[in-house]
Order: structure tokens, then sequence, then C-alpha cells
């Protein structure tokens, strides 16, 4: 199982989501941990990295949702670590 840290950024964005988004993230992210596991990413949750960020990827979930990650080092030998840095719609890509 992954272990994950938050950003006070993703936080704060995280709190001015709607239910039905916070909804859509967490189904989201079930999917995203099982892929994890699995060592690929399903095509619909379009996992990528991004142009200008190095070591930076997003996620998309549920129409315009986007969250974005990072890896850090492990904390439990053997399982990716990641850090949820930013998450809303496409605006929040730079």
């Amino acid at each position: 199982m992954p272990t994950y840290e938050i950003t006070e950024r993703f936080r704060n964005e995280h709190s001015r989501l709607t239910v039905a988004q916070r909804s859509a993230f967490r189904r989201a992210v079930e999917r995203f941990v099982s892929d994890l596991e699995h060592g690929q990413f399903r095509p619909g949750l379009r996992v990528k990295g991004i142009a200008g960020m190095p070591g930076c990827f997003e996620m998309s979930r549920a129409g315009d949702g986007r969250a974005i990650f990072s890896y850090g080092p492990e904390t439990r030998p053997g399982e990716p670590h990641v850090i949820w840095l930013a998450i809303g719609s496409h605006a929040i890509l730079p």
C-alpha cells in the first residue's frame, strides 16, 4: 500500500471542492492506488508528466478535475510515496 502526504496548498484547495468533487477524487484515488500496486495506470486516469514541472504528474478525474502529484522518498521499504501537491480544475496547471 503506497504512502502519501499532502501539501498545504493541496489541503486548502481540497477544502474548497464541492462534496461531489471530493467524492470523484476519492474514487479516482482508489483506482490510482490499485494501479500503483499493479505497476500501470489505467488510461481513464490520464496520468502523465507535466511539461515545465519536472518530476510532477497530473491525474485527471471526472470532467475538468485535476490533481498534481510527485513521488517522494519511500517511507515504507518497497512502497511508493506520493506527495499530493494541488487539486482543482485544469487552471491549477501552470
